[in-house]
């Protein structure tokens, strides 16, 4: 019962209590009236059909980052009495208390809500209750609802035909790696035949040597790899930097997708997380999926990842790192690599400008990475991300 509903019975036995008092037969049918309202609309609601089940859905399957998203709700009816309010309250993650009033059509509840401009991130739906009450509002019931997955909005890539590490004298050495991708297996050795293997195995200059089948031992040997490293220190966020640090690595990753490069996704959060890319169909969707709900929680340093001698990172042929945070260990890291002749590409995302009122500065660390040989560039808040990332923007200033 609801406290219009408490008060309205309690006027109800007062009024009534006059009548006696003031022996006024007029009085009865009004006190009787205000008494039965509230206990018929708890009655009312007692009896009012309750929802089995909320789905809700969305008007598209993906939703990009700063776009409006409006939830539509439904929910099957039981049997009983036609409730004259439902209301749904939930919590969407961090986007908070959402309410939607429901409109009843026979067995069926209808209603939305819309949630606008909604930042990067996974949301899950939490906390979800369901209101009725009477015509009158005297009296109300509040019934939990099962809540079940999450809504994801993914970061908002840019379309890069090139990139910025592809320009100038060494500019096509990122296609020509894929043209020199080996198969996948290598020759380790030769034995004898066994009955049920492939004829195709046979390695016929030692056949003849030897006068017996002898096939090719194989063993699986690594491939070209790209691995795009996105480091998600929490410590090294400024505003809306970890943003564009993660349109950035996903960017670089769809335009080598695209490609047919076989690329690894490498995100160095609270544990070292990773993802597989070999096409754009069932990989790179998951790796999309990791890139719209990662957050930066990362404490781990990003040299342990870069510096281990095992694991994705060292085995990738060519690498990219899009971090914020440089300490001297992650130059140094850098720097070893690619002076050893392996492909390393920097992507800097420079929070200090993302942090209102100050301004970055032009560093000696980049300076060495670039004379080390590894490909740099430097993304400050404002900047156009596509440009930046396709040199465009360095190209025009340097014609400046």
């Amino acid at each position: 019962m609801t406290q219009r509903g408490r008060l309205t019975l309690v006027l109800g036995v007062v009024l009534y209590a006059v009548a006696w008092l003031l022996g006024s037969r007029a009085l009865y049918p009004v006190a009787v009236g205000l008494v039965a309202a509230p206990l018929a609309a708890a009655l009312w609601v007692r009896l009012a059909a309750r929802p089995e089940r909320v789905e809700r859905r969305t008007a598209r399957e993906e939703h990009l980052e700063g776009d409006d998203v409006r939830v539509q709700l439904s929910a099957d009816l039981r049997r009983g009495l036609r409730p004259a309010g439902l209301v749904l309250s939930e919590r969407v993650g961090r986007l908070g208390e959402q309410r939607a009033p429901l409109d009843v059509h026979g067995r069926r509840a209808w209603g939305r809500y819309s949630l606008l401009r909604v930042p990067r991130g996974r949301y899950r739906f939490e906390r979800a209750s369901l209101v009725l009450e009477d015509p009158f509002a005297l009296a109300r019931a509040e019934i939990d609802v099962p809540t079940v997955g999450a809504l994801l909005v993914y970061p908002r890539l840019v379309e890069l035909d090139t990139l910025f590490s592809e320009s100038g004298r060494d500019g096509h050495v990122g296609r020509r790696l894929l043209l020199r991708r080996p198969a996948g297996f290598e020759l380790h050795g030769v034995r004898d035949y066994q009955d049920g293997e492939s004829l195709r195995r046979v390695h016929w200059p030692s056949t003849a040597k030897r006068g017996r089948l002898m096939v090719k031992d194989l063993e699986d040997s690594p491939r070209d790899e790209l691995a795009v490293v996105l480091d998600a220190r929490a410590a090294a966020v400024a505003g809306e930097s970890f943003d564009v640090q993660v349109r950035a690595a996903g960017s670089i990753l769809l335009a080598y997708a695209r490609r047919g490069r076989r690329s690894l996704l490498v995100v160095n959060g609270a544990t070292v997380e990773t993802h597989r890319v070999t096409s754009l169909e069932g990989d790179w969707h998951a790796a999309y999926g990791a890139l719209a709900a990662v957050e930066a929680t990362a404490a781990a340093p990003l040299s342990a990842l870069l510096t281990g001698e095992s694991g994705p990172v060292a085995r990738a042929v060519e690498l990219v790192v899009v971090t914020s945070a440089l300490p001297r260990s992650v130059v140094d890291a850098l720097a070893r690599r690619s002076s050893g002749g392996r492909r390393t590409t920097l992507v800097h995302v420079d929070a200090a400008t993302f942090a209102a009122g100050r301004e970055g500065a032009a560093s000696a660390d980049l300076l060495r990475l670039g004379a080390s040989g590894v490909a740099v560039t430097r993304v400050r808040a404002g900047d156009d991300l596509a440009r930046a990332l396709t040199g465009a923007e360095e190209a025009a200033m340097s014609r400046a």
